[in-house]
């Protein structure tokens, strides 16, 4: 995770910094010793957790957490136990009572790593939903959507194709080419000069041929080395 210290204290800073060391999970981008510089800082770097203390001149680092809309994940540090309700109110992940334990730092630390992980897993899972695994297709005088999923392969006729699935074939006007700059190219790969397959369904492969459901596409001798290297080294049982 990425961190930042904000802290008027000079050896706060320090003791802070060596305790940051000491976890791998951790990488300390900057320090600061008030919260103007350190606000600004945040305005134009991603920072993943702050390391904060509660009382400073001027602007205090519970006064300055109150105004931030998003916050990044904060761990604060005080030398009054007072403060550490306000902190909660302001969901800080957890307070530190200085002088600081390693002990103590370590568990707030593995605190907010997991509260990170957390948030990293959802990202993950919401941009996975949002991602379009479907295209509309013109055929017939109208329009069909089509799940990349069900695409077995493609044909190419000259100035149309044949877009092949297990219950129907689609023959758009337009040609192997433009067709295949339009599809995901992990999951298409063009393998002669008349066809483009789905490699999710591939069957299997030789020297100059790749089957697949109740079908045998050539492999074109222009394309094989790169089908060879993309297709199946990536996805190759090694010794």
């Amino acid at each position: 995770m990425r961190c930042i210290i904000v802290d008027d204290e000079p050896l706060a800073r320090e003791g802070m910094e060596l305790n940051i060391k000491e976890m791998p999970s951790l990488i300390l981008l900057e320090q600061f010793n008030n919260a103007i510089t350190a606000n600004n800082y945040l305005m134009n770097n991603e920072v993943d957790l702050m390391f904060l203390d509660s009382q400073m001149p001027g602007v205090t680092g519970v006064e300055w957490l109150s105004t931030l809309k998003n916050p990044p994940l904060v761990i604060l540090s005080t030398a009054y136990p007072e403060f550490a309700l306000k902190g909660f109110e302001l969901n800080v992940v957890d307070y530190l009572l200085k002088p600081i334990r390693l002990s103590r730092f370590m568990e707030s630390v593995n605190k907010a790593k997991e509260i990170f992980n957390l948030r990293h897993q959802e990202k993950e899972k919401s941009n996975k939903e949002t991602i379009v695994d479907f295209t509309y297709v013109s055929s017939d005088r109208k329009y069909v959507k089509l799940y990349f999923k069900d695409i077995l392969y493609i044909e190419g006729m000259k100035d149309y194709v044949i877009i092949h699935t297990a219950n129907q074939k689609l023959m758009p006007a337009m040609n192997l080419k433009t067709i295949l700059k339009q599809l995901p190219s992990n999951i298409f790969v063009r393998v002669n000069k008349s066809n483009i397959v789905n490699v999710n369904y591939i069957e299997s492969v030789d020297s100059d041929f790749i089957t697949i459901p109740n079908k045998e596409l050539s492999l074109g001798r222009t394309y094989k080395e790169d089908f060879i290297n993309n297709v199946i080294k990536k996805n190759l049982l090694k010794r």
